[in-house]
């Protein structure tokens, strides 16, 4: 039975020997882990195993490196998926097989697009000019046009109302009421 502790151990020969019963264990656990009919809980188990088994590997290599032995965190593979590409995970944790798609996994892997960069102030005043501010409005000569008509109506209505207030003779009510 394998030590629970390598420093345990003493022998560099029986320390390859355990690294490598744990290097059988891992590949049978993820040939196990590629079915995913295997239901969520018996899935998250086994992605666990393999995750302890590799750090329980990454202790072997480092008393192996300690006893003398070859360093196999430089010479060994990085952890690959089917495409080639390193193992995605977080902090040292890695998803097998059927386990990178349980609910919950996916969306730890789908990358958030970038932020659009946040304008300075000079950038956004930059576009800013007199256009921005109407002061160039008049210069196509159809606001003074609506002006002028709007002016007229306007004109015309505040007359309309003073001559009715000088027929009822309100007018001079409100002239009384201002002198108080």
């Amino acid at each position: 039975k394998r030590p629970y502790l390598a420093t345990e151990c003493n022998s560099l020969q029986e320390s390859e020997k355990w690294r490598h019963q744990i290097i059988k264990e891992i590949a049978r656990k993820v040939s196990q882990i590629q079915n995913a009919g295997l239901g969520e809980f018996r899935i998250r188990d086994l992605n666990d195993e393999i995750n302890k088994l590799l750090r329980e590997k990454g202790h072997w290599q480092d008393r192996i490196v300690e006893l003398g032995g070859p360093n196999y965190h430089k010479v060994g593979p990085k952890m690959l998926d089917h495409e080639g590409k390193e193992l995605p995970g977080n902090r040292g944790y890695k998803y097998f097989g059927a386990a990178k798609d349980l609910p919950g996994v996916r969306e730890l892997f789908e990358e958030e697009p970038p932020k659009p960069p946040r304008q300075n102030r000079g950038d956004l005043m930059k576009d800013i000019d007199a256009y921005y501010y109407g002061y160039l409005d008049d210069d196509d000569g159809v606001l003074i046009k609506l002006e002028a008509e709007v002016e007229q109506k306007a004109r015309h209505m505040a007359l309309e109302e003073w001559k009715l207030k000088k027929e009822t003779g309100e007018l001079d009510k409100e002239l009384e009421e201002e002198e108080r």
